[in-house]
């Protein structure tokens, strides 16, 4: 399968919709309208995080989305990349959707400077898991909420 890996734009909004909606169904999370709409203004807004990337069948449709956003780091002089929300389409998963939006944060990262590219993911994610395991490398850290 062709894919076209670029960032979302205005007219992009009712596709990405549709992509966020599955996403928050698969982690079974409900996010208020607002937030959604400010998400995607955000994402859309030139100079401010979050970004956001999607993949685009050669039919045009998308298939895909990734959002990222930099932030500073104690530990370095550049900033670091979390890779905060990936999605792909449920009818092309496996084929190479995941990989190419992740490897377009990469680049991005690679273009801030950044030292570090990094995302977490629910430890019953098999599938998304499989991909992680052969771009990236599990740490020991365990994530804490505030209680």
């Amino acid at each position: 399968m062709s894919l076209e890996i670029r960032a979302l734009a205005a007219p992009d909004r009712e596709s990405w919709e549709a992509l966020w909606a599955g996403y928050l169904d698969f982690y079974e999370a409900e996010l208020p309208a607002d937030v959604t709409r400010q998400t995607w203004s955000r994402l859309i807004e030139p100079g401010i995080d979050p970004n956001g990337f999607c993949a685009v069948s050669e039919e045009g449709r998308l298939t895909g989305m990734v959002h990222y956003h930099f932030h500073i780091s104690c530990w370095t002089l550049g900033p670091y990349c979390y890779l905060q929300d990936l999605y792909v389409d449920p009818e092309i998963r496996g084929s190479g959707a995941g990989r190419a939006l992740i490897e377009a944060v990469y680049r991005a990262a690679d273009d801030a400077g950044a030292s570090q590219t990094y995302w977490l993911t629910q430890h019953f994610n098999q599938t998304a898991r499989r991909l992680y395991d052969r771009i990236g490398v599990a740490t020991p850290f365990i994530k804490y909420n505030r209680a």
